[in-house]
C-alpha cells in the first residue's frame, strides 16, 4: 500500500544517491487485528535541479512541505486480507523551528488512536472509528500556530498521554528562542505540564553563553592562541532548553518518566544536552547533563595528522572534539529520533550523535539514578531494540562506518559490549518491475554494501532481528547474527529512516519507496 505518494520526487531532491529525508513512525498494531499507519496527501513541487530552490518553494523548502497533508490509515485484518476502515487527516504541520520534515508518531491504546495536531494540540480519536472524541490542548482556548507537538506520543500503561511542546518565543533582545513544556495528560483528559526552561538545575539559562562548533578551513581544530592557549569556538547565547524535535518520551515499569533536552542554539545546542528522569507528578528525578562524559577525541578515535582534513591538528589535547577543542559531549540532534529506551533493570540508553567519530555518536547508558556507566562508539539515529534471555539482555542496533564500510547490524550485551555483527555485503542496485520481476545490475559503486535503514529494528521472542536495508531487502537475522531471510521490496535506495514493526502473529511490517509491505509465514 502506498503511504508517501511523493517518494520518487523526495528521494529526487536527493544530491547524495538518492534516499529519502524523511523519519516515518511506527506503524501501530494490536492483538485485535487493527494496524495504523501513516498516508501522505497533499501536493509536492519538485525543484528543476535538486537544491535549486526553483520554482520556490519546491522540494525540501517548508513552503512546499506545508502543501502535504499527513493522516492516519486505520486498517483491519479480515482472514488474510488487510481492509481500510478509515483515516483521519490532522491539520498538523513540521515545524519551521528546525526547518526539515520531523517526525509525525501517533500512539494507540485500546480504546483510541492519539493523533498530533496543530498548535501543540493532540487528537483524541474513537479508536473503532475515527471519531474525534477530544482534542487536547496544553494551553487551553484557541490553537496557538506558534505551538507544534514534536517528536512521538508516549502512552504509558495505565492511558496516560505524554509529549512535547515547542512554541516560537523570540526574546526580548529579537533572537529566535523557543519555550519548551513536556506534557502529561491523564485518562480524564486533565492535562498538566511541565518547563523545560526551569527544571533541571544547572542547565544554562537562555542568556548564558554556550560554545559553539568550529566552521570554515580544516583541520580542527585551529592552530593555538600566539600565547600557547587553545584556541576555543566563538560563544554565543545557549537560548532555551527544550526537547529534541523527533525525540518521544519514554516510561519506565516504575512510572518514571524519561525524556531528553538540549540547547535551542542551532549548532551548538546540541552539545548542551541533558537526560531527564521526572516523577509521575512531573517533578524532577535528575538530570544527567551529556557533558563531559566522553573523552575518546583526538588521538583516540580520531588521528592526528596534516594529510587528511578530518585529521586532528598535531599538538591538540588528548580526548578533545576536534570541533570544540573541548573534551567531547554526547550531541542531541533534531535530525534524529534516537529516543530515550528503559531497559529490564530500570537503566536507560539513547542514542547520541558526534561529528568527530565520522558522525557515528555514541550509544550511552545511564543507570537508575542518572549515574553515567558505559558508552558503544554508534548512536546515530537508533532507538535499540532490546531482548530479554537468560536472566540478562541484549540490544540490536546498526552500526554504520560512513567512509565506506562496513555496515553492520550489532547485538550488544547489557554493558553494551559487543556480542555480534552482521555486516551487509549486496553491492547490486535493484528494482521491482511492473511485472513484478526484479532487475538489478552491479555497478560498482558500492562495493562495500549498503548502510542500514532503520531507525528502530523489531525483535522477536526468540531474539531473531527484522529490519531493512538502503539495498533495498528486507532481512531476518537469528539471535547468532546468521541471515534467515532476505526478501526484496521494491527499490534500492529509496528508504526513508525507518521502523518496523511486529504484531502478535509474527507479521512484519516495512516501509520502502513509500509503500507499506507486510511480510510473515504462510
Amino acid at each position: 500500500m502506498v503511504v508517501d505518494p511523493f517518494a520518487e520526487q523526495e528521494a529526487g531532491e536527493s544530491q547524495s544517491g538518492g534516499y529519502i529525508p524523511v523519519h516515518l513512525p511506527t506503524p501501530l498494531v494490536d492483538g485485535d487485528g487493527n494496524v495504523f499507519v501513516l498516508r501522505k496527501g497533499g501536493s509536492y513541487v519538485s525543484c528543476d535541479s535538486p537544491g535549486s530552490g526553483v520554482p520556490a518553494p519546491c522540494g525540501r523548502d517548508m513552503g512546499n512541505l506545508e502543501r502535504q497533508t499527513w493522516s492516519v490509515q486505520a486498517l483491519r485484518w479480515h482472514h488474510d486480507r488487510l481492509v481500510p476502515t478509515w483515516s483521519f487527516t490532522s491539520d498538523w504541520k513540521p515545524s519551521r523551528i528546525v526547518g526539515r520534515e520531523s517526525l509525525f508518531q501517533s500512539a494507540m491504546s485500546k480504546d483510541f488512536v492519539y493523533v498530533p495536531g496543530a498548535g501543540g494540540t493532540v487528537f483524541q480519536l474513537a479508536k473503532s472509528s475515527g471519531r474525534v472524541v477530544h482534542r487536547i490542548n496544553p494551553f487551553g482556548g484557541t490553537v496557538d500556530p506558534a505551538a507544534f507537538a514534536s517528536g512521538g506520543l508516549t502512552l504509558d500503561q495505565h492511558g496516560t498521554l505524554f509529549y512535547n511542546v515547542v512554541r516560537n518565543e523570540p526574546t526580548p533582545g529579537g533572537l529566535a528562542d523557543v519555550h519548551g513544556w513536556l506534557v502529561r495528560v491523564a485518562r480524564d483528559r486533565k492535562v498538566s505540564k511541565v518547563d523545560y526552561r526551569t527544571l533541571i538545575p544547572g542547565a544554562p539559562r537562555p542568556t548564558d553563553l554556550c560554545y559553539d562548533e568550529f566552521t570554515g578551513d580544516m583541520p580542527y581544530p585551529p592552530a593555538p592562541q600566539p600565547d600557547g592557549t587553545p584556541t576555543l569556538p566563538v560563544r554565543t547565547p545557549c537560548l532555551s532548553q527544550r526537547a529534541a524535535i523527533s525525540v518521544a518520551p519514554a516510561v519506565g515499569a516504575d512510572g518514571t518518566i524519561f525524556a531528553v533536552t538540549r540547547a535551542h542554539l542551532r549548532r551548538g545546542g546540541r552539545n548542551y544536552g541533558y537526560v531527564v528522569a521526572l516523577n509521575r507528578d512531573l517533578t524532577l528525578k535528575w538530570a544527567t547533563s551529556l557533558r563531559g562524559i566522553l573523552n575518546d577525541g583526538c588521538g583516540v578515535l580520531v588521528p592526528y595528522g596534516t594529510d587528511d582534513p578530518f585529521q586532528c591538528r598535531p599538538g591538540t589535547a588528548l580526548g578533545v572534539d576536534p570541533y570544540t577543542n573541548l573534551r567531547p559531549a554526547g550531541g542531541v540532534d533534531d535530525g534524529s529520533t534516537a529516543s530515550p529506551v528503559v531497559l529490564p533493570d530500570g537503566s536507560v540508553v539513547y542514542g547520541t550523535r558526534n561529528s568527530y567519530n565520522g558522525q557515528r555518536g555514541h550509544l550511552m547508558k545511564f543507570d537508575r539514578t542518572g549515574r553515567y556507566l558505559a558508552n558503544f562508539d554508534y548512536g546515530w539515529d537508533i532507538t535499540p531494540a532490546v531482548y530479554r534471555h537468560d536472566g540478562t539482555y541484549s540490544m540490536y542496533i546498526k552500526d554504520l562506518n560512513y567512509d565506506g564500510g562496513p555496515y553492520n547490524i550489532t547485538r550488544l550485551d547489557a554493558d553494551l559490549k559487543r556480542e555480534w555483527s552482521y555486516a551487509s555485503t549486496e553491492t547490486r542496485t535493484c528494482e521491482r518491475l511492473p511485472d513484478d520481476t526484479v532487475s538489478c545490475v552491479d555497478e560498482g559503486n558500492h562495493p562495500d554494501g549498503f548502510e542500514w535503514c532503520i531507525s528502530a529494528p523489531a525483535v522477536d521472542r526468540n531474539g531473531t532481528l527484522y529490519g531493512l536495508s538502503a539495498d533495498g531487502h528486507f532481512y531476518v537475522v537469528d539471535s547468532k547474527g546468521r541471515q534467515l531471510e532476505k526478501v526484496f521490496l521494491s527499490k534500492t535506495i529509496a528508504s526513508a529512516y525507518t521502523p518496523v514493526s511486529m504484531d502478535s502473529r509474527g507479521r512484519v511490517y516495512a516501509q520502502n519507496n513509500g509503500e507499506l509491505y507486510v511480510l510473515g509465514k504462510g
